[in-house]
Order: C-alpha cells, then structure tokens, then sequence
C-alpha cells in the first residue's frame, strides 16, 4: 500500500528526511514514532504529496511515485492531519464532504457516507449544523477522523492524531483506531504517543533526526533500548 525507498528531503538548504524506507502492507496498522523535531510531520507531508523528495521515491498502491496531494487521494487514501486542519467556518458537514470529494469526487455516495460516519461517530452526527470552529478539541478531532473516513478511503494515513487531548479522548481515539483496523482498514500512525501506538500497532518505525533508527515488531519496540534513549533518557 505505502512503499518509501532512499526518500530524502530539504526545506531549502536545511536536510528533513535522510535517505528513509519504510513499507505498509494492506491490511496491515504500523506506527511511526519519534520525539519532537523527529521529522514525523515532514514525512507525513511527504507522502501526502506536500512535499517533493529530493531523492528516493514514494510508491502508494502500484501508482506512479510522488504523485500530488489529489492525485494519491483519489486513489483511495484519508489524510488525518496534525492539529486536525477543518475548515474553522465551515460547518461539520461541509467539512465532511470536502473529505469525501477529496476521495470519491462528485457523486451520489454521500448521504450513504454520512449514515455511516452517524453509526461510528454519533457525537458528530448531532453536531452536523455546527461551525467546526466552535467544537471542542476532542469533537474537531473526531471530525477530522470522520473527514477521512467518510469517502471510505482503502488507505488512513494519520499525522499525531493524539495532540492536544486529555488522556481519557486520547484511549478513546486509539480503541476507534483499533476497530478501524480490525474491519479491515490499512493504516499508518505517525505518533509521538509511543506507549498508545504501540499497544494497538502490529509492527512500527522510529525516526531520528530525520532518518530510521529502528524498525520492528510493536512488542520488541516496547522493549528497545532505543525507544527507551529517546523517550525516557
């Protein structure tokens, strides 16, 4: 589903990403961890189309390398951005159908959409006429996720999905994340939450300075000494 392979980048003269690997198979829920500074967000934009490599190659679902933003979603990838990035004027509702254009186009699918994000999310079922500025952080979280989810993407790709909420919404967040992935989503959670992700991950990465320090199953990672420098040191 999500292939990297030598993928460096620079903003400007500055380097980000160094020569970074890493594969998502479908089916599968691998985490990216990594402290603050990490370069989780630059490869998140990276593989989003954001961001252009300078080197290396970014291969989603058999398509051509680094495609553009809209391009990779129409091949079926929900984007959950850090810090959620609704659109703050818009209504709920309005913010989930961008989501689903953004994945299906134009079409008749999306009060089908809307029913079932109803079943998923029912908190944000009843806030469907409310302007997503003024929603809590917890309920503009749940939208965001929503806003992915809602053109029924075969790929969620989530960038520090954990950010900014209290410990009680962050468990909340990662059980929808787990349930997501047992019916059958593929999904890559890039998390500076090391001990949530990898409670709920099958396998994760751990970036560095830019660069892939460590990579393994999510039950060894628990206990890598590398895990450990970087998070407890």
């Amino acid at each position: 589903m999500i292939e990297l392979n030598g993928v460096s980048t620079r903003y400007g003269s500055v380097p980000m990403l160094r020569d970074v690997s890493l594969r998502v198979g479908a089916g599968e829920l691998v985490c990216l961890l990594g402290p603050n500074g990490a370069g989780k967000t630059t490869l998140f934009k990276t593989v989003a189309g954001l961001i252009r490599p300078t080197a290396g190659a970014v291969q989603i679902m058999d398509a051509a390398p680094n495609l553009r933003t809209e391009r990779i979603a129409r091949l079926g990838v929900g984007f959950v951005p850090e810090n959620r990035r609704l659109f703050a004027g818009l209504t709920v509702a309005q913010n989930l159908r961008l989501g689903y254009e953004a994945v299906c186009g134009s079409g008749s699918g999306f009060a089908g959409g809307l029913q079932e994000i109803g079943r998923l999310f029912p908190r944000v079922q009843e806030r469907l006429d409310q302007v997503a500025g003024t929603l809590s952080g917890g309920e503009q979280a749940m939208v965001a996720l929503a806003r992915a989810l809602i053109g029924r993407p075969k790929l969620l790709i989530m960038d520090e999905p954990s950010l900014g909420l209290a410990p009680k919404l962050i468990s909340e967040y990662f059980r929808i994340v787990k349930r997501l992935h047992a019916d059958g989503a593929t999904v890559l959670l890039i998390e500076q939450n090391a001990e949530m992700a990898l409670r709920i991950a099958q396998r994760g990465y751990v970036l560095s300075r830019g660069a892939v320090v460590a990579a393994d199953a999510a039950a060894a990672l628990r206990q890598s000494s590398v895990v450990r420098h970087l998070y407890f040191s």
